[in-house]
């Protein structure tokens, strides 16, 4: 179950440890919505600051993420953002 309080996004990975995201914007493609989330407890200098994007899945009130397996999904969803990016520095 996943829990959300404004924008922070607190879940639990596959090994059952707590994590917390910031919610950073939700983006629809193809009538599908994707989350993009910053773990919380990130280093600000590490390389492994990156943004997850996840499949956002809702049941009734409540919902999950999903990871993106496929590569062409994935990729399609990267080069949205990426023009989003590029739209925004404008």
């Amino acid at each position: 179950m996943t829990e959300k309080t404004d924008n922070l996004i607190e879940t639990f990975d596959e090994e059952g440890n707590k994590v917390s995201f910031e919610l950073l914007d939700i983006v629809s493609v193809d009538d599908i919505e994707y989350a993009l989330l910053l773990p919380v407890d990130y280093e600000e200098d590490s390389e492994e600051n990156e943004v997850l994007v996840m499949r956002l899945k809702k049941e009734g009130e409540d919902f999950s993420f999903e990871a993106i397996e496929d590569d062409d999904e994935f990729n399609k969803i990267a080069q949205y953002i990426e023009e989003l990016e590029d739209e925004l520095d404008e």
